[in-house]
C-alpha cells in the first residue's frame, strides 16, 4: 500500500520540479503578500450578527496567513536549493560520463540516466521539465519544449532486453493526449526491429546507447567561431538600354473583385518539415474533423492536433 504524502511534501516536489528562479520568485512573493495579509488590522465587532461571520472568516484568513507567510517562503525555498542542486548534479553527471575512465550509461542508476538524458537534451536547444517518474519503468519521464513545440521523453535503462514495441506505442498513444508534436525513446541499450517498424513515418525519434553517446561526445565539441570573409569589391560594367517607344495604354472598366476563401497556412510537418495538408478524420472521436496531415503520407505519417471542421463561407 502506498504511502500517503502530505501537504508540505507535495508542495516540496512541486516546488523542486520548478525552475530554480520560478521557485525562489515564489518563495518571494507568497512571503511578502501573506505577511501584508497577517499584519492586517481585524474589523471592530459593532454587535451584528451578520458581520460575526465576516468576522470569524477574517480572523482565521489572517491566522493562516501568519503561518503561512513563513511555511510557504520555507518549501519554496527547499525547492530552489533542490532545482539548484539536481542542475548541478546533471551536469556534473554528463562531465562523468564524457571524461576517459568515468561512469558509463551501464553504471548509473535509473534516475540519474534521467538526468543524463535531460541535459544532453538541453545542450541540444531543449528547454526540459522533470516530470518526476514513479520508477524505472514508470509513465512520462521528461517534457521537452522548444520553438513553442512539446515534446515527449520517455527513459529507459535496460540492459538485459530489449526496449519493445509496447513502449513505443504507449508513448505515441501519451502523445496524442497531451497534444504532444513529437516525442524521444531513449535508452542505453537498443530497439526491437518491430519497435523500429512502428516509429518510421511517426514523429517518433528512438535514441538507443549509441545515439546517446554521440550526442553525449556532442556536447565537448566547441562550438564553431563566426568569421568574416572580405570578399573583393566588383565593378559592373554600365550598361545603356536603348530607348523604347512609349507604350499606349488603354483604360479599362475596373472588374468586379472576386471574393476567393481564404485558407490557413499550411504548417511544416513537426517530423519532415515537409508541408501538410488539410484531411478529414474517418474515425475516432473526432470523426468529420479536421486536422492536418503530413503531405508525404503514407511515407511521413506527422500529424498536427485535430480542430473543428471548417465551415464554408
Amino acid at each position: 500500500m502506498a504511502k500517503k504524502s502530505s501537504l508540505f511534501d507535495d508542495l516540496f516536489v512541486i516546488a523542486s520540479k520548478l525552475p530554480w528562479w520560478l521557485s525562489l520568485s515564489v518563495a518571494l512573493v507568497s512571503g511578502i503578500g501573506l505577511h501584508a495579509v497577517a499584519s492586517s488590522a481585524p474589523a471592530a465587532f459593532s454587535g451584528d450578527p451578520h458581520q460575526f461571520q465576516s468576522l470569524v472568516i477574517g480572523n482565521v484568513t489572517r491566522m493562516a496567513a501568519s503561518i503561512g507567510q513563513y511555511a510557504l517562503p520555507f518549501i519554496f525555498g527547499c525547492g530552489t536549493i533542490a532545482s539548484l542542486f539536481r542542475r548541478f548534479r546533471s551536469r556534473t553527471l554528463l562531465k562523468s560520463v564524457t571524461t576517459p575512465g568515468g561512469n558509463t550509461l551501464l553504471r548509473i542508476s535509473w534516475r540519474e540516466f534521467e538526468l543524463l538524458v535531460g541535459e544532453a537534451l538541453r545542450r541540444r536547444g531543449f528547454k526540459v521539465q522533470d516530470t518526476g517518474g514513479r520508477g524505472p519503468d514508470g509513465g512520462i519521464d521528461l517534457v521537452a519544449r522548444k520553438d513553442g513545440e512539446t515534446y515527449l521523453v520517455q527513459c529507459k535503462q535496460w540492459r538485459a532486453v530489449q526496449v519493445g514495441v509496447p513502449v513505443v506505442r504507449e508513448l505515441y498513444g501519451a502523445m496524442a493526449a497531451e497534444g504532444a508534436v513529437g516525442g524521444f525513446v531513449v535508452t542505453s541499450g537498443t530497439f526491437t526491429r518491430q519497435a523500429w517498424d512502428f516509429a518510421s513515418g511517426r514523429n517518433l525519434q528512438l535514441v538507443d546507447g549509441n545515439v546517446l553517446r554521440q550526442w553525449i561526445v556532442e556536447t565537448r565539441k566547441p562550438s564553431p567561431r563566426p568569421t568574416t570573409e572580405m570578399a573583393p569589391e566588383r565593378v559592373e560594367p554600365a550598361v545603356v538600354e536603348p530607348m523604347q517607344p512609349a507604350a499606349v495604354v488603354f483604360e479599362q472598366a475596373p472588374e468586379e473583385p472576386v471574393a476567393t476563401p481564404v485558407l490557413p497556412k499550411p504548417p511544416a510537418c513537426p517530423h519532415c518539415r515537409k508541408p501538410m495538408v488539410i484531411r478529414v478524420a474517418r474515425t475516432g472521436a473526432n470523426a468529420g474533423g479536421n486536422f492536418w496531415g503530413c503531405g508525404d503520407y503514407p511515407k511521413c505519417r506527422g500529424i498536427r492536433p485535430i480542430f473543428a471542421p471548417m465551415k464554408n463561407i
